[in-house]
């Protein structure tokens, strides 16, 4: 199984010394990636909204622009989106955006994507909501397509994309009854998050199944959780137990206050968690 952490492109600690610092404990680790959000902004009265949301996360950095960054800090890490909203961007400009992080990183992207919810967000940019499922497959499809052949067609247009799109892995997230069939049928993998081992299992029993009857096999589970890494034996019980269950690679969630800080759960997670497994 695969160890990745979060990392914040938000907040009070999304700054060049900080993330430098962060960048650099990652990179000399063994962890297998690091991952990071996408908000675009928040409304006033976000404390309202019923996702458990931090308000501070509206303070952000753009994932994509953050990857480029990341790309020239790093030199063996991978790195993520956890997720990328597809709608909220138009398809070609996501496309070359993910090339040149492509280009730049050595191809060491991974793409978690989802459809969005936060209603603000879609009225903001004057994107339907509704059209939030279809917008995000056809994205999907034009990377995949893009990466495949230079020339595609867009609006009516044929359209040379150049350098050619290395498509990075896809991880399907959103809810369960979406995210599962959409992953079969168009990603490398599934992406949950804050589910407990238990509860996923018979979510990635599903998952295979479907997958085996589609022709698909070896897809991917990323599962995203806070690990109670504060009681050691605790968080080793609970990685064994997504391990167990048939997650790929497990993504431990955890708030820092310094560099410091952050690299104590680095060390623990990928020095002592992953000794275990």
């Amino acid at each position: 199984m695969k160890l990745g952490v979060t990392i914040r492109n938000w907040g009070p600690t999304a700054t060049p010394e900080f993330l430098n610092d962060c960048f650099a404990i990652a990179d000399r680790s063994t962890l297998d990636a690091i991952w990071f959000n996408d908000h675009l902004g928040f409304p006033p009265d976000i404390e309202k909204n019923p996702m458990p949301i931090p308000p501070e996360m509206g303070n952000i950095l753009d994932p994509l622009g953050f990857a480029c960054y990341l790309a020239s800090a790093t030199s063996r890490i991978s790195f993520g989106t956890g997720v990328l909203v597809l709608p909220y961007r138009p398809a070609i400009v996501t496309q070359k955006l993910l090339t040149t992080i492509q280009v730049l990183s050595g191809n060491r992207f991974l793409l978690g994507v989802g459809a969005g919810y936060l209603d603000e967000e879609f009225k903001a940019l004057g994107v339907p909501k509704s059209q939030r499922g279809k917008l995000t497959d056809e994205t999907i499809n034009l990377l995949r397509e893009s990466s495949a052949n230079e020339t595609i067609e867009a609006n009516g247009q044929p359209f040379i994309l150049k350098p050619k799109l290395n498509c990075p892995p896809i991880y399907i997230g959103g809810a369960t009854e979406i995210a599962i069939p959409r992953a079969v049928r168009c990603g490398d993998g599934w992406m949950p998050m804050g589910t407990l081992p238990e509860d996923l299992a018979p979510s990635i029993q599903m998952l295979h199944k479907l997958a085996a009857e589609a022709g698909r096999k070896d897809l991917e589970v990323v599962a995203m959780k806070t690990l109670p890494l504060e009681n050691p034996q605790a968080g080793i019980d609970m990685a064994q137990a997504y391990k167990d269950v048939g997650v790929t690679h497990l993504v431990h969630v955890q708030a820092y206050d310094s560099p410091g800080h952050f690299g104590e759960v680095v060390s623990q997670f990928d020095g002592e968690v992953r000794s275990k497994l």
